[in-house]
């Protein structure tokens, strides 16, 4: 070989070479900037429990997965749930952030505990989502209820529970979580009506959304107050009164008890009068609010259709946020709420020994 033929042969090798470093240097890039992209076609729910409450496995989570679906054909939910546990969830939220998940739907177990986390999100580029509970920290777009006007319907209703005999009634009141700030707008919006409808509350306890221990309070109660010593008992939720009637029938005592959520077993316990109400939040819309929010900022869009009011956190203002109204549900309007709304079936409801009542109340 002559030496123009060498140099031929090795100014094409070097050029060869250096395309394949470039092809190799660009691959590598690629590979990068997909990692760095994040997974782009998931959404994560994280929910907060599965004791006191059936909804979120029930209805949050099924609603928000087939939202989600029919928005986003090709797009995926990645579901957790804390049961209870503050320290899990947080587990939970970091193998969201690790997995690449650019938006969370967070409805918080310790929404107190919350604001690194978010914080921590957003600065990696991450949206969240606050559901149901208003997550500390910079989130992105809030979706649940008037919170407090869920407490002034369950004062309310159980002031129409005990109708003339309110003025002198002594209440017994079972509240939420304290870590739970939905818990405190309850609370206070119970307080709004109660207070001065009653003759007083003369027990007061959290419940901490355990059945367990919310029983547990009202045996309490009962022994510092005795079996007359209070005419009607508030509880936060309806997994928390479920326990609480039981403990007072036990103690061979009938007062009116409400609740919230619309469980099923609440509705039932409407029809055969051991519970006095309960708070129908509508799941669908809720999921639909967020799932829309969640596939709205997955794919960069403007949020202020389905956010169009705003509230402010413990630690932010001007969150965006879509607030739906709750109802309240006695045994006489169930046939024009949970069942006109399709959340139950009369034939969900009226088993063994409920179809009886069920008949009575004219539910079909």
């Amino acid at each position: 070989m002559n030496a123009m033929m060498r140099r031929a042969v090795i100014g094409t090798a070097a050029v060869s070479m250096a395309l394949s470093m470039a092809a190799c240097g660009k691959a590598g890039s690629d590979k990068k900037d997909s990692a760095a992209s994040g997974d782009t076609k998931s959404i994560g729910l994280l929910l907060p429990e599965n004791a006191s409450s059936t909804r979120y496995e029930s209805f949050d989570k099924p609603f928000i997965e087939a939202k989600v679906k029919a928005l986003c054909a090709d797009c995926n939910v990645k579901y957790s749930n804390a049961e209870g546990s503050a320290a899990k969830q947080k587990q939970q939220f970091d193998t969201l952030i690790a997995q690449g998940v650019k938006v969370i739907i967070l409805d918080a177990f310790d929404a107190k505990s919350t604001q690194s986390w978010v914080k921590e999100a957003a600065d990696k580029g991450v949206k969240v989502i606050a559901y149901d509970r208003l997550a500390t920290g910079p989130v992105s777009a809030y979706v649940s209820f008037d919170n407090e006007k869920v407490g002034e319907l369950q004062g309310q209703a159980l002031v129409d529970a005990l109708g003339a005999k309110a003025a002198d009634a002594n209440i017994v009141m079972i509240n939420g979580d304290e870590a739970d700030p939905n818990a405190a707008k309850f609370k206070s919006g119970a307080h709004k009506v109660l207070d001065g409808k009653v003759k007083k509350v003369v027990y007061e306890q959290s419940g901490e959304w355990k059945p367990t221990v919310a029983g547990q309070k009202v045996g309490a109660a009962i022994t510092q107050l005795g079996k007359d010593g209070f005419q009607a008992v508030y509880s936060a939720n309806d997994g928390m009164a479920a326990a609480i009637i039981t403990q007072l029938k036990g103690a061979g005592i009938t007062v009116p008890v409400g609740g919230q959520d619309a469980g099923l077993d609440a509705i039932q316990r409407l029809v055969s009068g051991d519970q006095a109400y309960t708070i129908y939040k509508a799941y669908k819309p809720l999921a639909d609010s967020a799932a829309e929010l969640a596939v709205d900022l997955l794919q960069g869009k403007d949020i202020k259709s389905v956010a169009s009011a705003s509230i402010d956190s413990d630690t932010d203002k001007g969150i965006p946020a879509k607030l739906l109204d709750p109802k309240v549900v006695t045994k006489a309007n169930i046939q024009d709420t949970v069942i006109a709304d399709g959340l139950y079936k009369a034939a969900d409801i009226c088993t063994g020994d409920y179809a009886a009542a069920c008949a009575t109340a004219g539910l079909k």
